[in-house]
């Protein structure tokens, strides 16, 4: 399967990044760009969106662009920085980039943006089996 084909086979099989309204932008190997809109029902006790709203873009767009080398890869361990708070209605892009490719290991940095504005900043760290995608 080609690499940038992958990230689409990945969104069709996953009920959550869908629930959350996740759709794909562009990919290409070693990239992948997502976006989401920000629900009421995303909304944490003082009004604005749960953390984990923007971690989970950001781990989903890190996902796909580990996945776009051909090979099975799963994260070891990511972190997120929020930047700013985020509100409902904001429409979130987040872009992964695979920062250094190693046989076994990934390291990817993602940006979260509201317009230009950066609201979060996630590093993941990702191996990869030897598991092709078919």
């Amino acid at each position: 399967m080609k690499g940038e084909q992958i990230p689409h086979k990945m969104l069709s099989q996953d009920a959550f990044s869908t629930w959350l309204g996740i759709e794909i932008l562009e990919c290409e190997i070693g990239r992948c760009r997502v976006a989401m809109t920000v629900r009421k029902e995303m909304l944490n006790s003082m009004g604005k969106a749960h953390g984990g709203i923007s971690y989970a873009l950001a781990d989903t767009a890190f996902g796909f662009a580990a996945n776009t080398h051909g090979k099975f890869a799963v994260s070891i361990e990511t972190s997120i920085n929020h930047i700013e708070a985020l509100e409902e209605g904001d429409y979130l892009v987040a872009e992964s980039v695979i920062e250094n490719v190693k046989n076994k290991l990934g390291f990817n940095i993602v940006e979260v943006k509201r317009g230009d504005e950066l609201v979060a900043l996630f590093k993941g760290v990702v191996y990869r089996t030897q598991k092709d995608w078919e």
